[in-house]
């Protein structure tokens, strides 16, 4: 094996690793927010699709307390994980917080605004990642 060719290899499988860390990442933030009490959450996968992260994580809140607590409780998971969170905003009436890790990006809507922005519809050719504990089973296992 030639040093470029090791150089390759050893650049693929980083790169393999930091997907695998920031789905790991999107999904233990998914289940964070789902115990905050948050409703329709998804993970979406956009890599190839966006050029600014490979996962964003969606879900609605149903008051701006719950939506902080939810985005605190997020932001655990990650930093447990060993993931740096690069910022956290919310507008002033928190209708829509946003906590950025790079590649990974929670959206924290009130119904009305996620409704509104329509993120799902906007990321609708990327696949779902399944993030519930009987759902990864389930396709672990080769089930849908």
């Amino acid at each position: 094996m030639t040093d470029r060719t090791a150089a390759a290899s050893a650049r693929d499988e980083a790169r393999a690793q930091a997907r695998a860390e920031a789905r790991a990442t999107a999904v233990a933030m998914a289940r964070a927010v789902a115990d905050a009490k948050c409703d329709d959450v998804l993970v979406i996968d956009v890599r190839g699709l966006s050029q600014l992260t490979d996962y964003i994580v969606i879900a609605s809140g149903s008051s701006d307390r719950q939506m902080r607590t939810a985005a605190q409780e997020a932001t655990e998971a990650a930093e447990g994980a060993g993931e740096r969170v690069f910022g956290v905003s919310a507008d002033d009436g928190a209708h829509w917080i946003v906590v950025d890790l790079v590649d990974v990006v929670l959206h924290l809507f009130e119904p009305a605004a996620r409704a509104h922005y329509d993120l799902e519809s906007l990321w609708g050719d990327g696949p779902r990642v399944p993030w519930r504990r009987e759902e990864r089973e389930a396709t672990e296992k080769g089930r849908p």
